[in-house]
């Protein structure tokens, strides 16, 4: 009986709620902290196309048609290992294994950058703005 009315008196001074700070560490996710740099995008590559999963990806791509409009030309390597430079991409198998993971969009003014896949290791990379 004397257990149960400390256990009582505990509870009833314990906050409901746990304090601000602690809600803040568990609630925290990691976000990119400023403009999202498709040059630096490298190594398994995870392509989304449920939108309902936007808030679980990197950012929004394009798959662009054509080469001359896309911001990065990127090459499909079956290692992850060999994917260490800009525009060499492994896919992931799925999105948990993966680096980054980016979800494609098929209206260009809603992604953040496009890419266009090609078939030559030495093209992939990013297009220089000069």
């Amino acid at each position: 009986m004397f257990f149960s009315f400390l256990l009582s008196g505990l509870l009833a001074l314990a906050p409901a709620f746990p304090p601000p700070a602690a809600a803040a560490l568990v609630a925290a996710v990691p976000h990119a902290a400023g403009p999202l740099e498709p040059c630096k995008i490298y190594g398994s590559v995870y392509l989304e196309t449920d939108p309902g999963r936007r808030t679980y990806c990197f950012g929004t791509v394009y798959v662009e048609p054509e080469e001359a409009f896309a911001d990065v030309l990127v090459f499909k390597e079956n290692n992850k290992l060999f994917a260490d430079k800009a525009g060499l991409w492994a896919e992931a198998p799925a999105r948990d294994f993966a680096d980054y993971v980016l979800l494609v969009v098929t209206d260009r003014s809603r992604a953040d950058f496009s890419i266009h896949y090609t078939n030559v290791r030495s093209f992939a990379g990013c297009k220089s703005n000069n």
